[in-house]
């Protein structure tokens, strides 16, 4: 990476935000999951860790070519006779939001949801092909 490139992660960390491998600035919550993000000829696959995330607590929606995953993960109750010495892990709400290909089938988006994983599977269309027209000069 880049010195500056560096600089801007450092930055983006710094005010709160978080940025993608593409440099795009996502919104988030009070944290955000990591994802894999794969593709094969069929599909796009995105997988995002959300360990202690209930799967009620998830939700994935798509509105303008935006596909967002958002959800809550709760924090454990104080309980008596229970003292934390350090807790690192984030809690409260997340929000992950990704543009999609202009070739992925919307209405075709398949989620599942176990062990703390979100598998989403997103089908692309069948890919349009150039047509290539020969116009007669006169």
């Amino acid at each position: 990476m880049c010195e500056i490139e560096d600089m801007f992660d450092r930055y983006t960390r710094a005010m709160g935000w978080h940025a993608n491998q593409g440099h795009e600035l996502v919104t988030s919550g009070d944290w955000s999951p990591r994802v894999d993000i794969s593709e094969t000829d069929k599909e796009f696959v995105i997988k995002a860790e959300i360990p202690e995330v209930k799967k009620e607590d998830v939700k994935v929606s798509v509105d303008n070519g935006v596909l967002t995953i958002q959800g809550k993960r709760s924090q454990e109750k104080e309980e008596k006779g229970k003292q934390f010495h350090r807790v690192e892990r984030y809690y409260g709400s997340f929000v992950r939001s990704f543009t999609l290909p202009d070739n992925v089938n919307e209405t075709k988006i398949k989620a599942t949801f176990k062990d703390g994983m979100l598998n989403l599977q997103m089908p692309k269309t069948a890919a349009s092909k150039p047509k290539s027209i020969e116009v007669k000069v006169e």
